[in-house]
Order: structure tokens, then C-alpha cells, then sequence
């Protein structure tokens, strides 16, 4: 009995803190020296369309945290497309890049035709036509802003990407709880499931066509795994103790998860086509949160068999368990970075809770964020941004940083409290 309460007390330490969140608009918190200074004109024909495809491209390259871009008030002129640039105002203006272009309504929904202009270069670096069916503005917004974010600085645009989290409303037994799946700005989000039980720990599948996730719906944790369009699930496990923290592999194939079954929470991985499982640390110790490596071949995990919360990695050839983390008292919910190189996890240092890097190979790890109460954090694909949840005095937040700590953001969110967020992978490959 005190075992179970002991491994309890963690996993919700871990996993389920709770945070609110208001319906707030995108605050930049923190900007870059260092971003590229870059104007997005207004597109030319765009007046009274739903949505301003231009100020969408703009807000996503300034979250990006690598780009600055020009007030519209400070624009002298306004091109609507190459031939109209004079690449002499807009260096007066200490503009490097320019994003000049034109929207129509077509009968099945919308033409954009837009170029990105290397103003130091006097030239046009890249020229092309969308089309967007009509409720899909957004979309071909958050499209243009990935182009235009490649072709400068060579790293993938993960601006089309999706975000889920989970809220709570309420006090008590009269507690709401929902999942909800959003564009990677947060806007645009979705309800997809709603119960009066908690839910926690929402993971992407590779292919972004489902969440798996820890459901309390039956009075006890359960591990789901849902298709986010058509809603349809399934429940994976229902195993006495603690069903918990569910991740997929980099194949699909597999789901790595914390289960309680024989006694301490221990790492398992599950066969999705068969659902036989593997137990992977065999240890008197909580072992949770795992998360896989790009190359599928090692685990991290959050263990206290040191004596408090710290990284471990998991080598599945091998089975070779070793300490990530050495610095402070307190290192959790630890996340590969897309190029394996580094992970991302919750630090406590002196300050309080906060989102840190850590490089693998040398081991030196840095905070990345300013807020002191973080929790879950989750790497956007590409590797430039972190999502994760705070508190900003009473009130929760959505929060993001940039890779790097130079820039970081607070995204709106459904109301109530919000957890877990994770983010999607590309959902183009």
C-alpha cells in the first residue's frame, strides 16, 4: 500500500500538474537579437477576406523567433508583387527579406500568388501560386510561412503542424475535462473528446493521424489511442495500478508506456499488432515518462532511483541503462531533439520549474525559458521551438520558447486548465 501511494504521488507530480489557461492572443514575451528583419506587406485584394493571410505569415515568422518583421505602420509602400519593389526603400528601412503578393476569391475558393524578395540581393529568391478551398485561408497561410521560412534559413517550416492539450473546468466533481487538437498557433482548435473523468499525457502517432493518451473514464487509469479526425478509439491497456505516459515509436509500431502491474511503475513497450509487452527497466524505483530516440533504438526516461527525479537513457540492443542528468536535484519529462543530438526537459534550479537543454555529448545543460512553474514540454519537429504549460501569477498559460532561449511566446488556448501539450509531427510526409 505505501508503495502505491509512493509511485502515485510521483506520477502526478510528474504528470499531472495542473495549469490554467485564459483565452489569450499571441504575446511575444522575449525577442531575438538576432532576428532576420523581414516586412510582410498586405496582400493586394485581400480587404474583407476571413482571414488576413498576410498578418498570419507575419505573426508565425516572428513566433519563429528568427525573424523580425516590419511594422505595417512603418511601411512606406505597399508592392503587391515583384516588379513593384524598390529595393532602395526597403533597405532605408533596414529590411533584409520582403514578402509582397495578391488574394482573389475563386468559384472554389482562393488564389494567393505571393514572392519573397532578398532585398540586399535585389532579387527574387522565390515566386508561386496556392490555392485554398474556402474555411482553409489559415492553412495556405501557415503553408506560405513554411516556404518562406525554408528558403531562408534551410531549416523545415513547422508552421502547418498541429498542437493538442488537454483542459480542465471546474472544481471538484463537477470538473469538465476535454481534449482538444489546434493549428500550431493555437487557433483553430477542436474539442475531440470530452469527459467528466481526468485525462492526461496526449502523444502524436508519426503519422499525426492519432493521439494516444491516459483516460480516468472507467474510475482508473486506462491508455486510449484515437483517431483525431474520425474519433473512432480503442482502449490499449487496463491494467491494475498505473496505466501511464504512452509514446510511440518513430515507426509506429510500438508504444512506450509506464505500467504498475508488477508492483513499482516500471517502462514497458507494447506491440500495437499484437499488444504483447516487453519490460524494460527492472528496478526498485519509479520509472516513468519515456521517450523514444529519433533512430528508435534508446529510451529516456524519468527515474528517482537516485533519490529524487532525474533522465535516464534506456539502449534497447544493449540494454544499457545510464544517468542523463547530474546537474540540480530535479530533471524530468526529458525529450529527444528531431536531430538526437540534445534533450529537452523540466529543470529545477533556483528559481523554480523551468524548460532546459541539455546537449547529450557534452552534457551541459542550459534553461531555456523565464517563466517557474513549467511543466511538459514537447519539441516542435523541425527542433526550432518548445511547447510546454506554465502559470503567469494565478493564471495559466500556454507558453513556447526557441530552441536556442532567445525568443519565446504565449499561444491562446481553450479555457479552463491546461496540460500536457504535445506537438504533432510534420503531417505532409
Amino acid at each position: 500500500m505505501h508503495t502505491i501511494s509512493k509511485a502515485w504521488l510521483f506520477c502526478l507530480l510528474l504528470a499531472m500538474s495542473s495549469v490554467a489557461s485564459a483565452n489569450l492572443t499571441i504575446e511575444i514575451t522575449r525577442g531575438s537579437d538576432e532576428a532576420l528583419p523581414i516586412g510582410v506587406v498586405p496582400f493586394e485584394g485581400s480587404q474583407g477576406m476571413p482571414e488576413d493571410v498576410a498578418q498570419i505569415i507575419h505573426n508565425n515568422l516572428e513566433r519563429s523567433g528568427s525573424f523580425d518583421p516590419l511594422e505595417r505602420s512603418s511601411m512606406f509602400e505597399q508592392p503587391s508583387q515583384a516588379s513593384d519593389v524598390r529595393f532602395s526603400t526597403w533597405r532605408s528601412l533596414d529590411v533584409r527579406y520582403l514578402v509582397v503578393g495578391q488574394a482573389e476569391r475563386t468559384s472554389e475558393g482562393y488564389r494567393i500568388q505571393y514572392d519573397l524578395m532578398d532585398i540586399s540581393g535585389q532579387q527574387r529568391m522565390m515566386s508561386e501560386t496556392v490555392t485554398a478551398r474556402e474555411g482553409d485561408l489559415r492553412g495556405a497561410a501557415h503553408y506560405i510561412s513554411d516556404q518562406i521560412f525554408e528558403a531562408i534559413t534551410d531549416i523545415r517550416g513547422a508552421f502547418s503542424t498541429r498542437i493538442a492539450y488537454v483542459t480542465a473546468q471546474g472544481v471538484g466533481d463537477n470538473t469538465a475535462y476535454g481534449l482538444y487538437v489546434a493549428d500550431a498557433d493555437g487557433r483553430n482548435s477542436q474539442q475531440i473528446l470530452t469527459s467528466d473523468q481526468p485525462i492526461l499525457s496526449p502523444a502524436w502517432s508519426p503519422d499525426g493521424g492519432k493521439l494516444a493518451y491516459v483516460s480516468f473514464e472507467s474510475g482508473r487509469p486506462e491508455i486510449f489511442v484515437q483517431e483525431v479526425n474520425s474519433g473512432n478509439r480503442a482502449r490499449i491497456t487496463s491494467f491494475e495500478g498505473i496505466n501511464g505516459a504512452p509514446v510511440w515509436s518513430p515507426n509506429g509500431r510500438r508504444l512506450a508506456m509506464s505500467l504498475s502491474k508488477d508492483g513499482q511503475p516500471e517502462i514497458y513497450i507494447m506491440e500495437i499488432a499484437d499488444r504483447s509487452l516487453t519490460r524494460i527497466t527492472q528496478n526498485n524505483s519509479i520509472d516513468t515518462e519515456p521517450a523514444w530516440s529519433p533512430d528508435g533504438n534508446r529510451l529516456l526516461f524519468t527515474s528517482d532511483r537516485s533519490g529524487g527525479p532525474q533522465i535516464y537513457q534506456h539502449t534497447l540492443g544493449s540494454g544499457e541503462t545510464e544517468r542523463m542528468t547530474f546537474t540540480g536535484n530535479y530533471n524530468a519529462r526529458a525529450r529527444f531533439s528531431p536531430d538526437g543530438d540534445d534533450i529537452f526537459l523540466i529543470h529545477r534550479s533556483d528559481r523554480g520549474f523551468q524548460v532546459a537543454r541539455q546537449n547529450i555529448e557534452s552534457g551541459r545543460l542550459i534553461t531555456l525559458s523565464d517563466s517557474t512553474r513549467d511543466e511538459s514540454p514537447s519539441v516542435a519537429p523541425n527542433g526550432t521551438m518548445v511547447i510546454f504549460a506554465t502559470q503567469q501569477g494565478n493564471t495559466g498559460v500556454l507558453s513556447a520558447v526557441s530552441a536556442d532561449g532567445r525568443s519565446s511566446f504565449r499561444l491562446p488556448a481553450a479555457q479552463g486548465d491546461v496540460r500536457d501539450p504535445a506537438w504533432s509531427p510534420f503531417l505532409n510526409e
